[in-house]
């Protein structure tokens, strides 16, 4: 069954409009340059990652991913005064997925140029947090921490809300095909496995902290977000959805009770129908993918 002309009119101007927010005004064209340059790829259509990256369930696997790693307190320091996180929430948005989508679809020269790019900026990023103790963002540490909670959270959203959710198998090999560019940027031993994943995210505990700053951001992230009014409403589905991805014990250190029964019957339910319509409006403006050409798959 096909769309009315005014539908799709209305389902194209709404995924041109998200579009716009997570990857800038020029995406068009920046896709193009990410999907439709000629070149080996370390990944393929057919591959976990390409699934998992290209999915709706992205936007609240990133909420959940922000929450979470905002508990580790060098790395919540480091985003409090190096990212502007408030002053430029949409431009900080715009390079995070600029960064997955290349390093996911690009071609490799590009993944590997977008992977020194972010590596020059890292060695930038310096100082101490509100108790005195140092970071750094080149520190390996503190980058295994960000993406073991950025892995966790898009692998938990696309489980939870992805059109086809990997098999047990295939959860495995995403986690394995995501740490290709996290060893790259300067992961030492990403996770291969999904329990690997599992526990190296545990053996982070102990050292994890609902700091104010942590507070302040989930507060911002979920209560005062940089939309108009009319948008709240459907960004609150996704943030409900992004909630109910966080572990228990993760939602509790953030001051966000939530009964596992109100996950399951409620928060569960919302963030699928937000998910569904974003997944909706960006079917409005499909684009071209490269094919399962010639790519060289990471040793």
């Amino acid at each position: 069954m096909t769309l009315g002309p005014a539908l799709t009119v209305v389902q194209r101007r709404i995924g041109r409009a998200l579009r716009a927010r997570v990857a800038g005004q020029d995406a068009a064209a920046r896709a193009q340059r990410i999907w439709g340059a000629p070149g080996p790829r370390w990944f393929t259509s057919t591959d976990p990652i390409w699934r998992v990256h290209a999915d709706a369930s992205m936007f609240p696997g990133g909420i959940a991913s922000l929450l979470l790693q905002s508990l580790h307190p060098l790395a919540m320091a480091g985003v409090a005064g190096h990212s502007g996180y408030k002053s430029d929430p949409w431009g900080r948005l715009q390079r995070t997925s600029s960064y997955l989508a290349t390093t996911t679809f690009g071609t490799i020269a590009d993944a590997e140029a977008a992977i020194a790019a972010v590596r020059a900026i890292h060695e930038r990023v310096r100082g101490t947090d509100p108790a005195g103790r140092p970071y750094r963002a080149s520190d390996p540490d503190l980058l295994l921490w960000v993406h073991v909670a950025e892995i966790d959270s898009f692998l938990r959203a696309y489980q939870a809300f992805g059109a086809r959710p990997l098999t047990a198998q295939e959860a495995d090999t995403y986690v394995a095909q995501a740490g290709v560019a996290a060893a790259r940027l300067g992961v030492l031993d990403p996770p291969r496995s999904v329990a690997a994943l599992t526990g190296t995210l545990a053996d982070y505990r102990p050292r994890l902290e609902a700091t104010a700053a942590a507070r302040e951001a989930a507060r911002f992230l979920l209560l005062d977000p940089p939309l108009p009014l009319l948008a709240r409403p459907g960004y609150a589905t996704l943030a409900a959805g992004g909630v109910s991805l966080l572990p228990a014990w993760a939602r509790g250190m953030l001051g966000l009770p939530m009964p596992e029964p109100v996950v399951q019957a409620v928060a569960r339910p919302v963030g699928a129908f937000g998910t569904s319509a974003v997944r909706w409006a960006l079917a409005g403006i499909g684009e071209r993918r490269p094919s399962d050409g010639p790519a060289r798959q990471p040793a």
